[in-house]
């Protein structure tokens, strides 16, 4: 790992020979302006999505005060496939440290905090040696910025400058080097855990004087992991964020169930940690939402239900699990269960009841979604999909619909279509657990 050299003081202490101190103390003032007004515009782009509202276009960062967070607004990508410098614009320095990962090769930089204010597409086409890159939270008092790489390539520097008379830069350079030199420096990173998932947030031991059932509900993606972003804007993790969060109102208006998010904000969340949460808390169901792209195939609209399986109903379905999949790669984050693994726990699913109780559980969201949306013509496939995997739990991946369809996208981000799919999926949820004989404790499978 490299560390970055974080300690720029103030102006340089060479100036131009004659310059009037009266220019110097008036430019000081104006950064000082800039970086105060870059802090007040993250702070107001805080706010979670509003179940009740429609999604703005530009990705949500998430929950540490404005105050404390460096804000950057401006990037650059320069350079060639020798030398890569990528430049953002930030509100004060801060410190960075780098490290490289394979399969596929990445460049990893960790800072603290940060509130990422790019414009919108940011990232997602580089220049030379950065193919794209992501950035956001990956845990509290944590951000990332992922950098996709075009070949293997070393962090030969990550500092902040402070230039004269404007806003500090984080800069980054990236310079080519050999397979055996970047295979090298990746395996001493991982031995280092540098591509270990967050600490997962502190899970409180389950109310045993409570028998209601859990659901565990899972916005999917979060943090740097934004999931599918389409022309218009609209990022998936926030989508399917007001979503969940609208679906938990409806639920716990009845007052039959205990419901859980995986993330309440845009924060990142491992898969296995996802999975895991459900196990914590004795889930008697998880569902996890999503609203994918399809670039090949624009036209494709409607809403999908997926369950856990060895095998995959069709290829489209074992190419959406392999993406879902790789999200912790996305996040700079060495996944824990690799797909043999996955494989494995679905066939053991197969002799349990828990498959069985996870088909009936998609035919009711089908049969109550129906009602109200349109449907995928093959509504109920199946797939390996990590998140699918708590072997005690009812699992089930709902895709609300394709942020690549226009009247999906406008559908997904209009607060009266969120609140009757809501209501629809919420009576479809009754349904299921009223076909339910009996249950000894909550997610308990007798």
């Amino acid at each position: 790992m490299q560390d970055g050299t974080q300690t720029p003081q103030g102006q340089t202490a060479k100036r131009r020979q004659g310059e009037p101190a009266a220019r110097l103390k008036r430019d000081r003032a104006i950064a000082v302006a800039l970086s105060v007004a870059l802090a007040v515009t993250g702070h107001a782009a805080q706010a979670t999505p509003d179940a009740g509202a429609a999604v703005s276009p530009r990705p949500a960062q998430a929950s540490a005060p404005a105050e404390t967070r460096a804000v950057t607004n401006a990037v650059s990508v320069t350079g060639d496939n020798r030398v890569t410098t990528l430049s953002f614009t930030i509100s004060r320095p801060v410190e960075a440290r780098a490290f490289v990962m394979e399969r596929p090769d990445r460049a990893v930089i960790e800072l603290p905090a940060v509130n990422f204010q790019l414009p919108q597409g940011a990232g997602r086409h580089g220049k030379g040696l950065a193919s794209s890159f992501r950035y956001g939270v990956f845990a509290p008092g944590k951000s990332r910025i992922v950098i996709d790489l075009a070949a293997p390539a070393a962090v030969t520097r990550v500092t902040s400058v402070q230039p004269d008379n404007a806003l500090p830069r984080l800069e980054i350079d990236i310079t080519r080097v050999d397979r055996a030199y970047f295979h090298k420096e990746a395996r001493l990173a991982a031995g280092q855990g540098a591509g270990q998932a967050p600490p997962p947030a502190a899970v409180a031991p389950p109310d045993n004087a409570d028998r209601r059932p859990v659901i565990v509900l899972d916005p999917g993606h979060g943090g740097l992991d934004n999931g599918a972003i389409n022309s218009a804007g609209l990022v998936e993790k926030d989508i399917v964020l007001a979503f969940t969060q609208r679906l938990r109102e409806h639920l716990e208006a009845t007052g039959r169930y205990r419901v859980i998010m995986t993330r309440e904000d845009d924060v990142f969340v491992s898969l296995g940690d996802r999975v895991r949460i459900a196990q914590q808390h004795r889930a008697a169901l998880f569902l996890s939402v999503h609203a994918d792209i399809l670039r090949e195939s624009p036209g494709v609209r409607g809403a999908t239900i997926y369950t856990g399986s060895k095998l995959a109903t069709d290829t489209e379905s074992a190419q959406l699990a392999d993406k879902e999949n790789d999200a912790d790669r996305a996040a700079g984050v060495t996944s824990q269960v690799d797909n043999d693994q996955v494989a494995n726990i679905l066939l053991d699913l197969t002799m349990r009841e828990t498959r069985a109780f996870s088909n009936v559980l998609a035919t009711r969201l089908v049969g109550g979604l129906s009602q109200v949306i349109r449907m995928n013509k093959n509504p109920h496939r199946s797939a390996r999909f990590i998140v699918l995997t708590a072997p005690d739990t009812p699992s089930a991946l709902l895709e609300i619909g394709y942020l690549s369809s226009t009247r999906d996208a406008d559908l997904m981000n209009s607060p009266g279509w969120r609140d009757r799919t809501t209501a629809a999926l919420a009576k479809a949820i009754n349904q299921y657990f009223d076909g339910r004989r009996s249950m000894t404790a909550p997610g308990i499978i007798p």
